[in-house]
């Protein structure tokens, strides 16, 4: 191969010359790009502290912080775009308009799920149907919630386990809020004898649990027949206390004691589940230990063998 000739090595020094002095032109809004970025990056961190701070005197600590992040990233992003212009001035803003919605769109595919998930969490910020420390249940997972965030929401079991739920699957799921109201029914069942007076022992159980601390007073609690039973008229106590979970169970058993101790002084029985025996004829050839009869494994009679 044949070196190549002056015209060439000409062509390349006038290409490097060239390519040095465009980066020598280029180099100001270069570095002013990158100012630009750096100041941009300072006000959205800005932003987000303040906007972060005067929504949480207005909203829940979730919604501020997720609020205040995604102000600040369009905030940089915006910034982003204006070095660009800066740095290729050829380059129309309608043009990076068109781009960015090209990238987005782009974006959006590749990341779906992840994009799913922060739109439903924003959803949920805005629409709030709970907030930090509602206890719920979503998806079968009962707990008290800790965060919303921009993925997912964090919960805590009443067992200490800790609950990570992609925002679409709440978003989608039917959500049951515990804690929304301020007072939450329970109930239990007291089965008194038959031949106990049931108007008395309605209004001594329904007057018990006046007296229990920690249940509402309105709505009253309330003591009615719930059905008969086998061996008892089964009543059925309600009342309204707090919609916690552990401050429920404490009252629950508050009442349940109260209510035994009130029967037992006024004397109404509460008696046993009455069980009926019936004898199969195995049951009494062994009992009358006939030796004409001889009882199976199986629990059946067969004659004895002669032997």
């Amino acid at each position: 191969t044949a070196p190549p000739g002056p015209d060439a090595d000409e062509e390349i020094a006038e290409s490097a010359q060239s390519l040095w002095q465009s980066t020598l032109e280029a180099a100001p809004r270069v570095w002013a790009a990158i100012a630009i970025i750096a100041v941009g990056w300072l006000l959205s961190r800005m932003l987000r502290w303040a906007l972060a701070r005067h929504l949480r005197r207005r909203r829940n600590h979730s919604f501020a912080t997720v609020m205040s992040k995604v102000a600040g990233w369009v905030l940089l992003a915006v910034v982003v775009l204006i070095a660009v212009a800066v740095t290729f001035p050829s380059v129309k803003p309608v043009d990076l308009l068109a781009g960015l919605g090209v990238f987005s769109l782009a974006i959006g595919f590749a990341f779906q799920d992840i994009l799913e998930n922060t739109l439903s969490g924003v959803l949920l910020l805005f629409r709030q149907p709970f907030r930090s420390g509602d206890q719920n249940q979503v998806m079968e997972r009962v707990g008290t919630v800790e965060e919303i965030n921009i993925r997912e929401t964090r919960m805590t079991t009443f067992d200490g386990e800790l609950v990570v739920v992609p925002n679409r699957d709440v978003y989608k799921n039917v959500i049951i809020v515990f804690t929304h109201n301020d007072l939450r029914r329970q109930d239990f069942v007291v089965g008194i004898a038959f031949e106990s007076d049931v108007d008395e022992a309605t209004e001594v159980v329904s007057s018990a649990l006046t007296e229990v601390a920690g249940v509402a007073s309105d709505p009253a609690p309330t003591a009615l027949i719930d059905e008969l039973g086998t061996s008892t008229v089964d009543l059925r106590a309600s009342f309204w206390s707090s919609p916690r979970r552990f401050d429920a169970l404490l009252v629950r058993d508050a009442a349940i004691k109260h209510v035994k101790r009130r029967l037992d002084e006024a004397e109404i029985e509460m008696p046993s589940e009455i069980v009926v025996l019936q004898a199969a004829p195995s049951l009494q050839a062994a009992i009358r230990n006939d030796p004409d009869l001889t009882v199976t494994p199986g629990g059946g009679v067969r004659p004895t063998e002669a032997r």
